[in-house]
């Protein structure tokens, strides 16, 4: 049966959700809990024994079972003591077993990733590049579960090398705030993305400064964020070069639910915002500035 279909398949989905299961039980305890659990004799008989307890295993967990398979088709073929093992080696590191549903839900690779020549160094990576102590594990991993399948060699030394020579000094913001950058290539995604802000006008000194103060420029697509909005600002809000060096955020913003309906309403009341006003106002003080301001000077100053 394809690894893509629904776990629906395989479990009736008329039967009640279930309470997740002690991560910590042994194989044979886990495996007897599987065998008589109600969802365990309404599974698929064509499904092999060992793939009911991993679906039920995943399901139990909270985990789309369908979902992982398709995404992670290694994990037909992985034993449920091998999954196990896993398991139990992030909870060793702090992970909490309410956590594991959205982190193996957004990377079921983890499942299947060898625990000493995979998982293990990530671990050691987060101690002893970023200064990670082993109580704050969870709190990054959980910002970047893609921590967890990103080689450290390969991917994450290389980034950090990388983003260390642009600027970024607070180890700190790297590891608890932007730790997806650590899973970026360097090649394919941050080189591009400043040599995109260069061939716009910027030098490379304003592209990193920028880039500096605002890390998720890092972030954001090329073709569907930064191509589309940079022609609006300067086709249509017909802006300059240097507010958007002073306010880079603006790229952070919907082009069609922020940025083209507030520029376009200061427009029809005849008003001239500057980018940050315009933009990082809640929609109750953006009406307010609407009110306060269509009596005054067309051009407010922040």
């Amino acid at each position: 049966m394809s690894a893509a279909l629904s776990s629906s398949l395989y479990i009736s989905p008329k039967k009640p959700s279930c309470p997740q299961q002690p991560l910590s039980t042994k194989p044979t305890t886990i495996k007897t809990t599987l065998h008589t659990h109600p969802l365990f004799t309404v599974a698929d008989q064509a499904v092999t024994l060992q793939m009911k307890e991993k679906i039920l295993c995943l399901e139990l967990m909270g985990i789309d079972s369908g979902k992982a398979l398709s995404l992670n088709p290694f994990l037909r073929s992985a034993s449920l003591d091998s999954v196990e093992s896993v398991l139990n080696f992030l909870q060793s590191k702090g992970i909490y077993p309410n956590d594991l549903p959205r982190i193996l839900g957004m990377c079921p690779k983890i499942l299947t990733s060898d625990i000493r020549t995979e998982l293990n160094p990530v671990f050691m990576f987060l101690s002893s590049d970023l200064h990670v102590p082993d109580n704050a594990f969870r709190r990054v991993v959980k910002k970047c579960p893609r921590l967890l399948i990103s080689s450290v060699e390969d991917r994450l030394k290389p980034a950090l090398f990388y983003l260390q020579r642009l600027g970024f000094k607070d180890i700190d913001a790297l590891a608890y705030r932007d730790p997806v950058l650590l899973v970026s290539s360097v090649e394919h995604t941050l080189i591009p993305k400043l040599r995109f802000l260069e061939s716009i006008g910027f030098t490379r000194s304003e592209a990193i400064g920028m880039i500096l103060r605002c890390p998720a420029l890092f972030t954001f697509s090329i073709e569907n964020n930064f191509k589309p909005k940079f022609d609006y600002f300067m086709c249509e809000i017909k802006g300059k070069l240097e507010n958007l060096k002073e306010f880079p955020q603006y790229f952070a913003f919907s082009l069609e639910k922020r940025i083209k309906p507030r520029h376009l309403e200061s427009m029809e009341r005849g008003l001239e915002l500057p980018l940050p006003l315009m933009l990082k106002s809640t929609d109750e003080e953006f009406e307010q500035l609407l009110l306060q301001t269509k009596n005054s000077s067309s051009v407010v100053n922040v």
